[in-house]
């Protein structure tokens, strides 16, 4: 069906994208009716959601990106996707008011460039924005997929009613979106929050260069956990599966293994670190811990006791996503309800504090 679909679009007559993109959509938009999507761009899988304008997920589509990393074959699937979604819906292309995505690397919000990344291979000074309206002919925005995951916790997730906190995102590679008096602060060059360099005692002082994993990325990232756990392996010639998951490794350590625990303590003594220099900056209330190797409750829990320890002035919550894989994907939507001019029923009224 994806094929189907692709040639069917490849024929289609190219509409003029940028700016004039608004004037081009249904008359529906004007009355609140349409659709936004939502595309989560990932090292290992692409997902798109399909939204009414009031926030409603109507459905979703994923596909592998293993093996597909260039730009234009991404945007390939991107397309596929989302005109499957349309399809599936039984909406025609011009009721898509706008689409938002996200992308695991530097990116610039205003032109819409993803400028580095260590996870899309090829992926530099890539015009994301310009390439998504080109495809779907509807207006666009691009950010930090971290920064999306922040923006939907915001808003349907573990930070709703909080005005600063930051939202660390633990995966194959870590990162953070800050966020201040309500939205994601990007920073001067949009590396805001790119923790993933950051060092912190424990970490060996290696110069941070834009696209490869940093220092502490290295260590607490789900590779760097995996290697942690591979080099205990191979000291204590105890036999033990070597191919785990990090979240394997923390699941052995709450069943009491002596080496996950090991790797445990270090990978949560480190976050910790980092956590405590960060809120000596920042002095946010909140962090909220997400992504595949975030989310473990052992991590969480061996994290908030570390930074007790520490005793801060103004000793920060630690929380976990509330939700999950999906925070992306409600952040994408969220920036696209917004780009198209809409606001959630749910928020209506009344500013979140």
């Amino acid at each position: 069906m994806q094929n189907d679909l692709h040639e069917a679009v490849s024929t289609a007559t190219q509409q003029e994208t940028g700016s004039t993109i608004a004037a081009q959509r249904d008359s529906s938009a004007t009355e609140g009716t349409g659709y936004v999507a939502g595309i989560d761009i990932g090292g290992t899988n692409l997902r798109v959601a399909l939204a009414d304008m009031t926030g409603t997920v109507l459905a979703k589509w994923s596909s592998s990106t293993v093996g597909v990393r260039g730009p234009d074959a991404v945007l390939a699937l991107v397309k596929n996707g989302v005109e499957y979604l349309l399809q599936k819906t039984s909406a025609s292309c011009r009721t898509l008011h706008a689409v938002a995505a996200g992308a695991p690397g530097i990116t610039d919000v205003d032109s819409g460039v993803v400028i580095a990344t260590s996870y899309l291979m090829g992926w530099r000074d890539v015009p994301l924005r310009a390439l998504l309206e080109s495809a779907l002919h509807a207006p666009a925005m691009v950010d930090n997929d971290v920064n999306l995951a922040a923006v939907g916790e915001h808003w349907a997730g573990a930070a709703q009613g909080v005005r600063d906190f930051v939202f660390i995102g633990i995966g194959t590679g870590v990162g953070a979106s800050i966020v201040l008096n309500g939205s994601p602060w990007r920073g001067t060059s949009w590396a805001a929050g790119e923790i993933g360099y950051m060092l912190v005692p424990g970490t060996p002082e290696i110069q941070g260069n834009p696209g490869e994993p940093g220092a502490l990325e290295n260590i607490i990232g789900g590779e760097g956990i995996k290697a942690q756990w591979h080099n205990l392996c191979s000291l204590d010639g105890a036999a033990r599966p070597r191919d785990l998951t990090a979240t394997e490794i923390f699941d052995r350590a709450l069943a009491g293994d002596s080496l996950a625990q090991a790797v445990l303590q270090r990978t949560s003594r480190m976050l910790s670190h980092a956590v405590y220099n960060m809120n000596l900056v920042l002095n946010c209330p909140l962090y909220v811990l997400g992504g595949g190797v975030g989310t473990h409750p052992a991590l969480r829990s061996s994290t908030e006791t570390m930074l007790a320890q520490m005793k801060m002035r103004g000793q920060p919550q630690v929380t976990t996503s509330a939700l999950g894989a999906e925070a992306q994907l409600m952040g994408a939507l969220r920036q696209a309800l917004d780009l198209a001019g809409f606001r959630p029923f749910a928020d209506r009224g009344a500013d979140r504090k």
